[in-house]
């Protein structure tokens, strides 16, 4: 017994689960959860230091992208003249 909930209702209560939701949608749930899991595991294990050298790196990406759309747009009249 788990908390005054016998094998019998537990498995009354999985075959109702089954019945609503089917098990290719249980299946994708499952496997859903499993990769949030997994995706949480390795943040908690990453190091720090590694997560600010992503961050600078994806800024100093997004700097120059916004450098060379400002060239591109200033040279945009000039190719239209």
């Amino acid at each position: 017994m788990l908390g005054g909930i016998s094998l019998w209702q537990l498995a009354i209560l999985l075959v109702i689960v089954v019945l609503l939701f089917g098990t290719k949608k249980l299946r994708n749930l499952g496997g859903d959860l499993g990769g949030a899991v997994k995706g949480f595991k390795k943040a908690m294990n990453e190091d720090p230091k590694e997560e600010e050298k992503k961050l600078e790196n994806d800024a100093d990406f997004a700097e120059t992208d916004k450098t060379e759309a400002n060239k591109q747009a200033k040279e945009e009249p000039k190719a239209d003249k």
